[in-house]
């Protein structure tokens, strides 16, 4: 599979990765995965202050490749040496839940199963009225994957979480979206200004701080009180020495926007 599978730009502090496998729905081959990881390796060595994820044409993911599923049906192999791809798609689920960098799925089509995974280890999800999500690996046979067993939970709590993976229900933009599964629906005619406008706002913020602000919001339900105030405590004094905190305070008093250069 070609590089091209997944696609890289960098412009302007925004940094696009493209699932670029429109005939296949941009299903999770193996390789296709890798390259994800790798390029979410890219994008940390880069000066890129906010990530974009989506799909090319009417799908965003389909999940895992089910012909490859096929192929290995029939395999002589034990089940805990049948996880390659499974391996795979781990490692790019972990590549953008682990991002430093605030990631937004933009999600203006179906998306199923590992590629749910993908959608709910972004920091937000975006989506338009043709969006729709579901957890069925019901359907195929399989357990959940993709990390969807972690997100889920966290998002809608567990029984409601039980409920869409044993019945494998394909919800709707709106359905999602009051389940807080998508945090923002936008209107057809203004979906792409939409992703557009609110990753302008957030690729012109004060980069440091927004980075540990996810670390902090993502370790939130770990520990005590007192040991979230700790790492508070901790990032602030390490943002208080960025050149954002300085344009930061200098706009305030003088009652104007900040100018961030994310430094």
């Amino acid at each position: 599979m070609s590089d091209t599978a997944v696609l890289l730009t960098i412009e302007d502090g925004v940094a696009t990765v493209t699932l670029n496998r429109p005939d296949e729905r941009n299903a999770l081959a193996e390789p296709t995965a890798d390259r994800l990881t790798q390029l979410f390796g890219t994008i940390a060595e880069s000066d890129a202050r906010c990530v974009v994820l989506r799909g090319a044409g009417p799908a965003f993911c389909a999940g895992g490749d089910v012909a490859a599923m096929v192929n290995g049906v029939d395999s002589d192999l034990p089940p805990t040496e049948r996880v390659g791809a499974i391996a795979s798609i781990n490692d790019a689920v972990a590549a953008v839940r682990n991002c430093r960098l605030p990631v937004l799925a933009a999600i203006d089509g179906p998306v199923f199963g590992a590629g749910s995974g993908l959608a709910l280890a972004s920091d937000v999800r975006l989506a338009s009225p043709d969006a729709k999500i579901g957890f069925g690996s019901r359907r195929l046979g399989l357990a959940v994957d993709g990390g969807v067993s972690y997100f889920l939970p966290r998002l809608v709590g567990p029984s409601k979480a039980k409920e869409l993976v044993f019945t494998g229900e394909l919800l709707d933009a709106d359905t999602a979206r009051e389940l807080g599964i998508f945090t923002r629906l936008f209107e057809r005619d203004s979906f792409e200004s939409g992703v557009e406008n609110l990753v302008e706002t957030i690729a012109e913020g004060p980069t440091t701080a927004l980075a540990q602000a996810k670390r902090l919001i993502d370790r939130g339900g770990d520990g005590t009180l007192e040991e979230a105030l700790e790492r508070e405590a901790t990032a602030q004094g390490l943002t208080s020495t960025t050149e954002d905190h300085a344009e930061g305070t200098a706009a305030f008093m003088e009652q104007r926007e900040p100018d961030f250069s994310g430094r």
